[in-house]
């Protein structure tokens, strides 16, 4: 059973506190999120005294798991961008932690870093017993700055292959695989049958020549979003085998990251399963995987709660794991505060040791991007909502999270989850 359960508060990846005085969270069912142009106006604040901040709830201590933090404060994962091409903690990336661990916040999250041995540009990486070096540095960098006042977590992450989108000359000439079905459409829709029998070098060529609506009647949905977006997996392609096969391999990844992470002298764990990424996407209901694996949500838990299994199994009861995830996916037909406070219920039942909030931040409503670049998973409503700036709608940037938040909090301590360190 959990300790003390609790979860972060908003902001998203911003790293933003808590709302201030008067401003409103966003309810379900609200208007859509939308950037303006004009900057929402905030209300004015003030630095708070030593004495009042002490007084704060804030500031004061709590027990996540075995570990006693000294504040609430936590500073979420947010990706910089300073490792190498190969994933390998640089001077830049110290210099960004240490930077934070000056505040000295209750915890400090370590961006996104990825669990597979695997190019994934500055992104830093966990994947081999070869980074263990520069994580261990990181740690070093962040006890030392912070005189020990700080927890320091890492936030683990396993993400699916993308592709950058393509000229449409390029998609028909070297990655179109042309079928019976759009020889059929193709004739159909131009009233010429000879294209049944043309050579498919032919049929690209005039597959290319057509108006995207045209394309929309031969092509498939899946071609479409490929032609238009770029290529990207889905946890449900399983025709693919390494898709088919994730199940079978993701605990034993993360269990391995974990392990490193422990080694490293990390204080605790997050595992990933927010926003555009593999484990998000088997929570998501868009996943409709016929292995067990997708379709109601007590089967797209499933593989989360195994992952976790094998995590806590290879670091002991004694370590630090929790997760973030997801209060809304915001994108249409995706997961809601229903979905989101069952999976809390789950995760605390299964002995995570906290649930840390986000939402938003999918593919799924990305903004299409230029030729030669890959989509961006916070370009669209959803990105908005997860990376709120001052140019949004009403209530403003703060708090959009606080409603679901509560709702999640309220559905673990109902589930008698829930038990305060007696501090």
């Amino acid at each position: 059973m959990p300790t003390a359960y609790d979860t972060t508060m908003p902001g998203a990846e911003t790293g933003l506190g808590p709302a201030p005085t008067g401003s409103s969270p966003v309810q379900p069912g609200s208007a859509p999120v939308k950037k303006v142009s004009k900057k929402f106006p905030l209300a004015p604040v003030r630095w708070p005294t030593a004495q009042e901040a002490q007084a704060r709830v804030w500031f004061s201590p709590i027990r996540i798991g075995q570990s006693l933090v000294e504040a609430r404060t936590w500073v979420p994962a947010m990706v910089p961008w300073r490792a190498t091409e190969d994933g390998v903690v640089t001077p830049q990336v110290l210099e960004w932690y240490e930077r934070y661990a000056r505040a000295q916040p209750g915890v400090l999250v370590v961006e996104a870093t990825g669990i597979r041995d695997i190019p994934s540009g500055p992104l830093l990486r966990i994947g081999h017993d070869r980074f263990l070096d520069g994580l261990k540095k990181m740690v070093d960098v962040v006890h030392r700055t912070s005189k020990g006042h700080t927890r320091f977590f890492i936030q683990i992450i396993d993400f699916l292959t993308i592709r950058r989108r393509v000229p449409k000359e390029k998609y028909f000439e070297r990655f179109f695989k042309l079928t019976d079905a759009h020889r059929r459409r193709l004739a159909q829709l131009t009233n010429e049958p000879e294209w049944g029998e043309a050579t498919a070098h032919a049929v690209g060529e005039k597959l290319c020549s057509l108006a995207e609506a045209e394309l929309g009647e031969i092509l498939t949905a899946r071609e479409v979003e490929t032609l238009q977006m770029g290529y990207r997996e889905w946890v449900t392609d399983l025709d693919l085998p390494p898709i088919r096969e994730l199940p079978q391999v993701l605990p034993g990844l993360f269990a391995d990251a974990a392990e490193r992470a422990q080694k490293a002298g990390f204080d605790g764990v997050e595992l990933h399963y927010a926003h555009a990424y593999t484990m998000a996407s088997f929570l998501s209901r868009l996943n409709t995987r016929s292995d067990g694996y997708g379709g109601p949500k007590e089967n797209r838990v499933r593989l989360p709660l195994e992952v976790f299994a094998a995590v806590r199994a290879r670091v002991g009861a004694d370590y630090v794991v929790g997760c973030r995830y997801l209060s809304d996916e915001i994108f249409a037909g995706g997961n809601r505060i229903d979905d989101a406070v069952y999976f809390g219920v789950e995760f605390a039942k299964a002995g995570m040791d906290f649930l840390s909030i986000s939402r938003g931040g999918k593919f799924e409503d990305a903004k299409q991007p230029r030729i030669g670049e890959a989509a961006y998973p916070y370009t669209g409503e959803s990105g908005l909502e997860c990376m709120p700036t001052v140019h949004i709608s009403a209530p403003g940037p703060f708090g959009r999270n606080i409603s679901c938040t509560q709702q999640i909090r309220q559905g673990v301590r109902a589930a008698g989850l829930t038990r305060r360190a007696n501090l």
